[in-house]
């Protein structure tokens, strides 16, 4: 992706939370200069990946199966206490994030406002393919059984909560709008934790055709 683009893509986000009244912390807003020297006193934003993230999966059609976000707060269980996360995604209509699951992050995802999220399942199976059996998940604390590939559609204030092994994927309803999403779960490792039903690229490739706006947490390694 081009460093243009992600500078558009991240001010228009900017101006979405702004819209949905959703509030980010104020380092969010700086510029690359302003990092310099705070390493120590940003040690937890750092280490720990927080701030703006936006991937393409590695294949160049961003409002097609892409997916920005911001994480808020992360834990990182080899250097701290904190053993939970947070995260808001904006998530187009119809842009996918490909189905996926985690070997240890326990999830809730939340339609937070705007469109309605639509959410595809299925369970694994002892060789991390799709199981044919029927599952169990709750949204908002009711427990639903489902058959394998069902889909769910969360429409503002609703939220499912997704347990380890449990593949999803996820896009925006067509003609509902672009959807604010929340993602409260345990410690994030985008590193080593996303088993992708099909391999897919995490962080894009970036070409620097402009000064970034904003870093984002994989620049920090580059920039500070």
């Amino acid at each position: 992706m081009k460093r243009s683009e992600i500078n558009k893509l991240i001010q228009e986000s900017i101006d979405f939370f702004h819209q949905m009244n959703f509030k980010l912390p104020p380092w969010a807003f700086w510029k690359p200069e302003d990092w310099k020297g705070k390493y120590d006193s940003c040690s937890e934003i750092i280490n720990n990946m927080l701030g703006w993230d936006l991937t393409d999966f590695g294949n160049g059609e961003f409002l097609r199966q892409g997916l920005i976000l911001f994480t808020i707060r992360n834990g990182n269980l080899q250097k701290d206490r904190k053993t939970y996360a947070e995260k808001i995604m904006i998530v187009e209509e119809n842009q996918e994030t490909p189905m996926h699951f985690h070997w240890s992050k326990m999830e809730d995802i939340i339609n937070r406002g705007g469109g309605n999220l639509v959410i595809e399942l299925f369970n694994s199976d002892k060789n991390e393919d799709f199981s044919k059996a029927d599952f169990d998940v709750k949204i908002d604390g009711i427990t639903r059984r489902l058959k394998p590939g069902s889909q769910v559609i969360l429409a503002p204030g609703e939220s499912i909560c997704l347990e380890q092994g449990v593949y999803h994927r996820f896009y925006g309803e067509h003609k509902k709008g672009k959807v604010l999403v929340g993602e409260v779960s345990t410690v994030n490792d985008d590193t080593s934790d996303n088993r992708f039903y099909d391999p897919v690229g995490r962080f894009p490739e970036i070409e620097e055709d402009e000064q970034p706006l904003h870093l984002l947490a994989s620049d920090y390694s580059h920039y500070l």
